[in-house]
């Protein structure tokens, strides 16, 4: 067949550019398209975070993990859903997925040690140093370019290219690019999911659909309706990566770790909306059921804690997005609530630290203990960042058709792929999930794309 690269890549997010680099690293031509003017998608604007068991990072740290431990945490906070295959592949091939991008391709990941983060037992997650995604991407396409691949921007896939009923390229149409069609010997589609498509939030997650959206604009969806068109089989379609605190008008997240530490959540009226230790997923649609805003009330030790370890929180101090208050009375001139509301809560709040009488919604861990003045608190925002749902792959990262055969040329990662967050809702999210899907899965596509593209 003819063709004019081996491996054609369409997105260039996290998943994208792992792809591309695992592609030419065994040997195939890339062409990597991007239809935004910048790459990286929801890996910039996520902490950079990759959960990997066994990495010889946690054995220098004297961490005790396994692939086992990983996949059983992820498992239980998500609950049964149509990818539990994946979890465990993507467990297995965590620890040297890391350490091929940190001692290969000069990618800097560190292990946190400081905190373990919503759904691990253990610390696990691997990160850049500042703990934001744009140095992940940054260093991801210097390694694609050390291996001849560019980042080609601004060059939007409109379509795929079937010939009995194999995938063998894409059509591009785009305002600078023009329109034209590449042909290769395999496609990876790493375009992410719909968090930017509200027809098909509509459709698959109508909880979160009107909620505001923070993740990458050019995630809407239409490689999941490609590979739909084709007679791919989808799964886990109406789970979601929520996040309970985007800092309100500042854009930035509250870092959750504030809540971690023992800060808590008031409505406008100044009162407790549940347990916010559930994790900044689970605890987005708590707050959109009950508010549009909300406030993260922390103290001088979290505050200082947080900004001394990462560099977001970091920046949002440095905007101002954090109001000091002295006592209660100032929370409660700060949020608009009534005074009396607003003490009453944080004492019953401070009560439940001190171990003197239970929560009201179940809170068991309060990190450093009863908040002390004086307070910080941050207005914020419920918000949705990611879909998790997507089509159904295999082992190889091939899509599958919904009689489970295989759709020749076509393979999938990250926010395309059915994610490993459960099958509905926000509570089934561990952090790291989405990068997990996206670096794992972007690999093993990368690698399965070039060897399909060499036997042909």
């Amino acid at each position: 067949m003819e063709r004019d690269v081996d491996v054609i890549v369409v997105g260039a997010g996290g998943c994208g550019l792992t792809a591309a680099i695992a592609a030419a690293e065994a040997g195939a031509s890339v062409a990597l398209l991007e239809k935004e003017e910048r790459a990286g998608g929801n890996t910039w604007l996520s902490t950079g975070s990759v959960p990997a068991a066994g990495s010889r990072f946690q054995k220098e740290a004297g961490v005790q993990d396994s692939p086992e431990i990983m996949a059983a945490d992820l498992l239980r906070k998500s609950g049964p859903h149509d990818a539990e295959s994946t979890v465990e592949l993507l467990a297995r091939e965590s620890a040297s997925l890391v350490e091929w991008l940190v001692d290969d391709h000069q990618v800097d990941l560190r292990l946190i040690t400081d905190y373990k983060h919503v759904g691990h037992s253990i610390t696990r997650l691997h990160a850049p140093a500042a703990r934001k995604g744009e140095f992940l991407v940054k260093d991801l396409v210097a390694a694609a370019e050390r291996l001849g691949v560019e980042v080609v921007t601004g060059n939007p896939v409109a379509g795929l290219l079937i010939e009995d009923g194999a995938v063998v390229g894409v059509r591009v149409a785009g305002e600078r690019s023009g329109e034209y069609e590449l042909r290769a010997g395999a496609v990876v589609l790493a375009a992410n999911g719909f968090g930017g498509n509200r027809e098909m939030l509509r459709q698959w997650i109508p909880e979160i659909a009107e909620a505001q959206y923070f993740g990458a604009h050019g995630s809407t969806g239409e490689a999941i309706a490609w590979s739909e068109e084709l007679g791919s089989q989808v799964g886990n379609m109406g789970a979601y990566q929520g996040y309970a605190a985007v800092a309100y008008l500042h854009g930035s997240i509250v870092s959750w770790t504030t809540v971690e530490m023992g800060a808590c959540l008031l409505s406008p009226s100044g009162e407790r909306m549940g347990d916010e230790s559930v994790g900044y997923s689970a605890f987005a649609p708590v707050v959109s059921a009950v508010t549009e805003e909300s406030w993260v009330v922390l103290d001088q030790r979290i505050r200082d804690y947080v900004l001394g370890n990462e560099e977001e929180f970091r920046d949002l101090v440095e905007m101002g997005g954090l109001a000091e208050a002295a006592d209660e009375a100032a929370v409660a001139r700060i949020i608009g609530a009534d005074e009396a509301t607003v003490a009453a809560s944080l004492e019953e709040f401070a009560q439940a630290a001190q171990g003197n009488r239970p929560d009201p919604f179940g809170r068991t861990d309060f990190g450093f203990g009863p908040l002390g003045r004086p307070y910080y608190v941050v207005r914020s925002v419920p918000a949705l960042f990611h879909t998790q749902g997507g089509v159904t792959v295999t082992d190889t990262a091939a899509v599958v058709h919904a009689d489970g055969t295989t759709i020749p040329g076509l393979f999938a990662g990250g926010g395309v792929a059915a994610g490993v967050s459960g099958r509905d809702g926000a509570d089934g999210y561990s952090s790291g999930n989405g990068l997990l899907t996206a670096i794992g899965l972007g690999r093993i596509a990368g690698l399965s794309a070039a060897r399909t593209a060499g036997e042909e």
